[in-house]
């Protein structure tokens, strides 16, 4: 298993109690942790450290943390780097909107130290996830997947696809003309440790057709999706 040192984590939160405590206790298990508390200065940071994970409040003046979070996405060497909302139960938030900016997942305030180092853990561990198949490039004749370099090429365009986007697709187009059921879908893609609905598979879904045409992902009814070519 890595060890937590090996990981750099960027805390953003414009409240300094809380950058307080979450950079105590992700210090305390052994992480390295970076912090700001603002969505502009979160941005030049990531640029500067690529930190492996983002732990990004949604309310913040000036620049919020949804705006902060499509721009970070907008950037090819941000990729990689995962990003969790922070955002409290009565806020003005869809789980919808935070997948639709990029986000890998969300956490809860008011912060609980216990649950919040389980749920890092688990993003962590997403991160690690092994490709669904050993070959690393899917040659569709117009379309061309390359998993080394996590880039799409359709119609002779070069498609940026978000990373769980690319990791959705890249499972369907292992294997053309297989049922993928949802659950096997959010296991393989999202991993077990994190709660996802089945939302999240059809949100992701609608972004791909969007990009690549309605013609290479079908939905199969009460079941799951399918690669078609």
């Amino acid at each position: 298993m890595t060890s937590p040192s090996a990981y750099h984590i960027l805390v953003v939160d414009d409240e300094p109690d809380i950058l307080e405590l979450l950079e105590y206790h992700l210090q305390k298990e052994g992480y390295k942790v970076s912090k700001c508390s603002n969505g502009r200065e979160a941005i030049s940071l990531a640029r500067q450290e690529k930190p492996h994970l983002i732990v990004l409040d949604v309310m913040m003046p000036d620049l919020d943390g949804i705006e902060t979070c499509r721009e970070l996405r907008s950037m090819k060497e941000m990729d990689d780097v995962l990003i969790a909302f922070l955002t409290a139960r009565g806020e003005d938030y869809s789980h919808e909107a935070g997948l639709d900016a990029g986000a890998d997942d969300y956490i809860l305030k008011p912060i609980k130290p216990r649950v919040f180092l389980s749920r890092i853990k688990a993003l962590l561990r997403r991160s690690r996830i092994s490709a669904p198949t050993e070959e690393s490039v899917l040659d569709f004749g117009d379309l061309l997947i390359n998993k080394e370099r996590y880039t799409i090429t359709y119609n002779n365009k070069e498609i940026e696809l978000p990373k769980k986007e690319f990791e959705l697709l890249f499972l369907l187009a292992s294997k053309p003309g297989k049922v993928f059921r949802r659950d096997e879908i959010l296991r393989s893609v999202w991993g077990d440790d994190v709660v996802v609905g089945d939302r999240t598979i059809d949100v992701h879904v609608r972004k791909i057709r969007e990009k690549l045409d309605d013609k290479f992902i079908r939905t199969i009814k009460g079941v799951g999706y399918k690669f078609e070519f």
